[in-house]
């Protein structure tokens, strides 16, 4: 009998209320205490000088440097602010292409030059610190030797006060970038992304509005995440060592009734729900809607829209959160895209886009989309980025974790199509239909006014579609549940910058030729209309027919990680990214060789995780009850029972031998390929022997421990089963 598995569920039957750790709850509204750990606007204003607030309002807004007097005026009043909150240290918080959040602290004390202890802290400390740049991920930029990097303040994110037991840090967002300037983080090239789409955007924003003077993109992001008991957790080496269940079989019950979805919700998981909710409120990250996902113990959480930069850091806090406040409760968080074979998978859906300083949203239909030239222009242009970049975006949401997702019956396909509804469709072949030529520039213009009156939620939802349009918003549905949203955001915000400067240049270019210009917009808007129909899809993105009807379409499916990331290093995209300001090919290489690295890591950590759990758990346990067979059966045949009555013992003898002897001849093959792996310097070759050869005998070797786990005595079964994890709550 298994101690552990045994254990964990006699912890959980006489765990008390009592033992539960919540947060004191807030009196008073939400909008009470939304942000009071947060050094936001209000803040700025009630300990900065007028002229200091200005310049830092400056700089979140246009990108303007700030003098170092400014830096010591707002270093200055950031550390009363935070002492008066109760903080001793401060942290440069950043996002290495680990996928995880990294810090540094450091304490407000010191010591002058009396020896007298003083609370100190300026201007250089906040713009900048300088962590060991060869500890993280640089896919060769930095060496061992050279170990010198930088973390950079971010003006445009606000600081933070973020509480972990009685302590409390002041956290400042950060780029981090090597001792020569390049990015070894999401954060610096999502901001060069977005000033690139900005740049890229207001001057056509300008032919339709005047009065705008900024462009900034949006994003609501939806995080989707199970939550089981620790003593649950701790029981599966499998999930402690790498988020996933590596072996399980699938519950007689598991989402067949359909029962789990918006239904109401454990007592226990509303507790954690609520104070998931207080914290997040108090660090300003504005928390709306949490409900029950699909798959049993899955769930869901999502916020109201911010500007990208600011979301992106508010969901990599947020992940943060939800792991300190489960253990709190009890509780541990999955956040791994498919944690269980054959359960529903989570996502991270990315809800993008693009609106002015002076309120308009530009992917906003209107009452009239038909005859909105300002949406069409931004709509349109949108599809024609995807359309042209479709690899780079599937390249962007590549990860070991998400290739479980990625074509699963409740995930998108790794093929990148695009869904307008049938409204737009509709719109989009009267326009395809309508005269352009010079001589009756009338005709193109007349167009807009005989398309119909429209509502403004004119899209049905497609829960198939990678890229969705959503009524004014499209929705990227390919991003992983706990992957980092600057990397899809990053390249979405690029392409679209790249796709506006041709889009520009071609208006222009009809212009000089006579047109008007928003005949001009028409005549182009049309030809990119014709131009990207083949990425336009409006059914079920699950069917074999699409795969195939895709392959016609020359549409990419890259269905592995490896295949997959080879798009961010053709020369185009390099060329792209170069044209844009976002990356160098140096940068962008290096990344795509992190990537490389990242995936063989974790199948390599997979693989041996699985091993260890073959040989200490399954087989063991296999063997032991196979004996129990064997000698049950000797002592019937010697009571006289003929082999008839001994049957059954015999074949589940024969069916355990037989995944026995699978097992470990699959453990000799997965072993030898990882030593192969082991001796190739070049990352994508080792990659695609992870990929192409351990792999699919991870596979094979599950097949076999799930039936063992069919077949053995439960109470002789080590690991924790899928029916505990799912309903003990």
């Amino acid at each position: 009998m298994s101690i552990s598995r045994f254990n964990a569920i006699d912890t959980i039957l006489n765990r008390h209320e009592t033992d539960m750790a919540y947060f004191e709850t807030p009196t008073g509204l939400v909008s009470d205490y939304f942000g009071v750990n947060v050094f936001n606007d209000e803040s700025m204003q009630q300990y900065l000088t007028e002229d200091a607030y200005l310049s830092v309002k400056a700089a979140i807004q246009s990108g303007a440097k700030l003098s170092r007097e400014v830096a010591d005026l707002v270093a200055s009043a950031m550390k009363t602010w935070a002492m008066e909150h109760g903080a001793s240290h401060y942290a440069h918080w950043f996002q290495p292409w680990t996928g995880k959040t990294a810090e540094k602290h450091d304490s407000f004390f010191t010591l002058n030059h009396q020896g007298k202890a003083i609370e100190e802290f300026g201007g250089k400390e906040l713009a900048q610190q300088e962590p060991d740049g060869s500890s993280f991920p640089g896919g060769g930029l930095r060496s061992t030797f050279e170990a010198r990097g930088y973390t950079a303040w971010d003006p445009s994110s606000p600081a933070f006060i973020f509480e972990v037991g009685e302590g409390k840090t002041l956290c400042i967002p950060t780029i981090l970038v090597t001792y020569s300037g390049e990015a070894m983080d999401f954060k610096l090239p999502l901001l060069k992304s977005q000033t690139a789409l900005e740049d890229a955007s207001l001057p056509i924003v300008n032919w339709f509005d005047k009065e705008a003077t900024r462009v900034i993109v949006t994003l609501g992001w939806e995080q989707e995440y199970f939550l089981i008991d620790e003593a649950l957790f701790n029981a599966r080496p499998d999930l402690l060592l790498t988020g996933r269940t590596l072996i399980g079989k699938l519950a007689t019950k598991g989402q067949q009734l359909e029962d789990h979805y918006f239904g109401s919700i454990p007592e226990r998981v509303f507790g954690f729900m609520r104070d998931l909710e207080i914290e997040c409120h108090k660090l300003g990250i504005p928390v709306r809607t949490r409900h029950n996902e699909v798959g049993p113990a899955q769930y869901e959480l999502a916020p109201m829209f911010e500007e990208v930069n600011v979301a992106i850091d508010h969901n990599r806090l947020l992940m943060d959160l939800m792991d300190r406040i489960a253990r709190r409760h009890h509780l541990r968080v999955l956040l791994h895209e498919k944690p269980f074979a054959g359960v529903n998978c989570s996502g991270k859906h990315n809800n993008w886009s693009v609106a002015t300083n002076t309120g308009k949203n530009l992917l906003s239909p209107g009452e009239h989309p038909g005859k909105n030239l300002r949406f069409l222009t931004f709509f349109v242009n949108t599809v024609m980025a995807v359309y042209q970049h479709s690899d780079l975006v599937r390249a962007s949401v590549a990860a070991a974790s998400n290739d479980h997702r990625l074509g699963a019956n409740e995930a998108p396909p790794a093929i990148v199509s695009v869904f307008i509804g049938t409204v737009m469709t509709n719109i989009f072949r009267q326009i395809e239909k309508g005269e352009t030529t010079k001589e009756d520039v009338k005709v193109v213009l007349d167009l807009l006014s005989k398309i119909p009156d429209l509502e403004m939620d004119n899209t049905d939802r497609n829960r198939t579609s990678p890229f969705a349009f959503t009524g004014n918003k499209f929705e990227v549905r390919m991003v992983g549940s706990q992957q980092n949203c600057s990397g899809p955001m990053t390249v979405l915000n690029t392409i679209m910058a790249a796709q506006l400067n041709a889009f520009r240049k071609e208006v222009d270019s009809h212009v000089s030729e006579g047109k008007e210009r928003d005949a001009a917009i028409l005549t182009v808007l049309k030809d990119y209309i014709t131009q990207s129909k083949s990425i336009l899809f409006e059914g079920d993105n699950y069917s074999e027919a699409w795969e195939k009807e895709a392959a016609k379409r020359n549409l990419g499916n890259f269905k592995t990680t490896p295949e997959a990331l080879g798009a961010y290093v053709l020369p185009e995209t390099i060329r792209l990214f170069e044209t844009e300001g976002v990356f160098t090919e140096k940068e962008i290489k290096a990344f795509y060789e992190v990537q490389l690295h990242k995936y063989h890591t974790t199948l390599e950590i997979e693989s041996s995780t699985l091993e260890e759990l073959c040989m200490n758990f399954v087989l063991p346990a296999a063997m032991d009850y196979q004996t129990r067979l064997a000698s049950n059966k000797v002592q019937m045949k010697e009571a006289g029972f003929d082999n008839k009555h001994v049957e059954f013992s015999t074949d589940t003898i024969k069916r355990i031998s037989k995944n026995i002897n699978a097992i470990h001849g699959l453990i000799e093959e997965m072993h030898k390929a990882r030593l192969q792996a082991h001796k190739e310097a070049d990352s994508l070759k080792a990659a695609l022997i992870y990929c192409h050869e351990v792999k699919p005998v991870m596979d094979q070797i599950r097949l076999h421990a799930d039936d063992l786990e069919l077949t053995v005595d439960d109470r002789d079964w080590a690991l924790v089963k899928y029916r505990e994890m799912m309903y003990i709550r």
